[in-house]
């Protein structure tokens, strides 16, 4: 555990002098609150760049607060995923590149030690992210639209979380695989990708897939209640999750040849 906590203390540490603490937090803040502000104006918007006829007028039907969050969860799910996997593919290969994964791993640390220190470290950061902006999304949602009960807010919060620990889970094994950092985030978005196109086209065979999650989300949004389907997709996810990074432990035990 004494190991496991001081390679923890290295991660963090090398999150704060990177600038990850700063600056993902504060894209996905700005992407977060973007979904309320520019469906609050968006009328204004279309009436100042859709050159009407004079008298012309834009009618749009006034969202939901529970709609507007479903609009954010849609934006984490695309550019959020882009940023998930950005931040999260230099985790293992900058290490492999300089050569310090090797001096690593032949002291006494195991791979169990090794690739949880960074797992967990790149969750507390991807997790912190995600919780500020989606409470700050919530905050302007209350305040513009119809007010959304926290305690909804917050389920379908911890719903999507199991998002971001399976984004995580697929780039960190991706990243013991391929030593490319470009090639560690196109593997993993295509992966992502392709998670997703099953899980759309053949929904009757992928009721268990990773690629629901936000989509049970927002049902829980909707619907305001946990149902069978949301239990299936998040312990289908967490099981795949486990299974990834044992993977990933099992495929770092080459490394001990070095």
């Amino acid at each position: 555990m004494t190991r496991f906590l001081t390679l923890l203390n290295k991660e963090i540490t090398e999150l704060m002098r990177n600038g990850k603490l700063i600056w993902l937090p504060v894209v996905l803040m700005i992407i977060g609150i973007s979904q309320p502000l520019t469906s609050y104006y968006m009328p204004q918007i279309l009436d100042m760049a859709g050159n009407l006829p004079e008298g012309a007028s834009i009618t749009i039907p006034t969202p939901t607060g529970e709609e507007v969050l479903s609009g954010a969860l849609s934006q984490y799910g695309t550019i959020g995923t882009l940023l998930f996997a950005l931040a999260t593919m230099n985790v293992i290969a900058q290490e492999r590149q300089n050569g310090s994964i090797t001096l690593v791993m032949v002291r006494p640390v195991n791979e169990w030690q090794y690739l949880g220190s960074k797992t967990v470290a790149q969750l507390a950061l991807l997790l912190l992210s995600l919780i500020l902006s989606y409470c700050l999304t919530w905050y302007y949602t209350n305040l513009l639209f119809t007010p959304v009960d926290w305690k909804v807010m917050l389920s379908s919060l911890v719903m999507y979380c199991f998002w971001v620990l399976f984004v995580v889970c697929v780039t960190i094994f991706v990243g013991t695989i391929i030593r490319q950092s470009s090639a560690i985030a196109g593997v993993s978005l295509l992966f992502l990708a392709l998670i997703s196109l099953l899980t759309t086209l053949l929904p009757k065979f992928m009721e268990w897939s990773p690629g629901n999650i936000r989509g049970e989300a927002t049902k829980l949004l909707v619907e305001q209640q946990w149902t069978e389907s949301a239990w299936t997709v998040i312990g289908s996810t967490a099981t795949l999750s486990l299974l990834l990074f044992l993977a990933g432990v099992m495929v770092m035990k080459r490394y001990r040849r070095y």
